[in-house]
């Protein structure tokens, strides 16, 4: 395993966020809420109605959402209103490839840098995100199964890639929660087992090919859930 490094924190705490500036705040609070589905695909929302939401001024909610719009996160509507994005059948096929490119090599990536350190935080939040399923915890879940892919993807040390993936993953949040929502947590099988068995064995090349198959299974679920199929296993 590579040498010793900071798990990176991918979702800061209540003391780190009291530090950052409003704006700052005001933007992590919306893009959450848009990745981990509180904002359905399709909803549309208002500043207006972000203001009280958030609990924020008008400035910073604009330029949180003027930031998340040039993501492709929100899509605008124009008369101040702003919408999250549904995915077409196009645009699934575009993130699938691109998450079956990025992921996995990022996943090679860190498997070269993995420590005792690293695999045993890895270790942890995949026994959260099992509790969360066990509990049907939606909101855990998706919150506990994005912080273990991004605790991979900083390891390994390829911040454009990262970036790439992250702004990605904004784009199918919402629908992933719209997965959960129609089949439950009991229904959303992973393959973090076998990741963290291949990361303990120093196997990169299996992490990235184990990695590949969990986004496209997880890709399927969606277009799955869209389709108003049952979700495969």
């Amino acid at each position: 395993m590579g040498s010793e490094t900071p798990v990176s924190k991918t979702i800061p705490d209540a003391t780190a966020a009291a530090k950052r500036p409003i704006h700052q705040h005001v933007y992590e609070r919306l893009r959450n809420m848009i990745l981990f589905g509180d904002l359905a695909p399709g909803q549309g929302v208002t500043i207006q109605g972000l203001t009280t939401a958030l609990d924020a001024g008008m400035t910073p909610v604009r330029e949180a959402l003027r930031r998340l719009i040039s993501e492709g996160a929100l899509t605008h509507l124009g008369n101040r209103r702003v919408t999250v994005p549904e995915l077409s059948h196009a645009g699934l096929d575009e993130l699938g490839f691109m998450r079956e490119t990025l992921e996995p090599e990022l996943t090679r990536r860190a498997a070269e840098r993995m420590t005792e350190h690293h695999l045993n935080a890895l270790k942890d939040c995949d026994n959260t995100l099992n509790q969360a399923i066990d509990r049907g915890d939606i909101g855990g879940y998706l919150t506990q199964n994005y912080r273990f892919h991004a605790m991979i993807y900083a390891l390994a040390d390829a911040p454009i890639m990262a970036t790439t993936v992250d702004q990605l993953w904004l784009r199918f949040g919402p629908s992933l929660r719209v997965v959960c929502g129609r089949y439950g947590t009991s229904n959303l099988p992973d393959k973090h087992a076998e990741l963290l068995a291949a990361f303990a064995d120093g196997n990169a090349q299996l992490a990235g090919e184990v990695m590949a198959g969990d986004v496209a299974q997880g890709m399927s679920q969606i277009r799955a859930a869209l389709e108003g199929q049952p979700v495969p296993r």
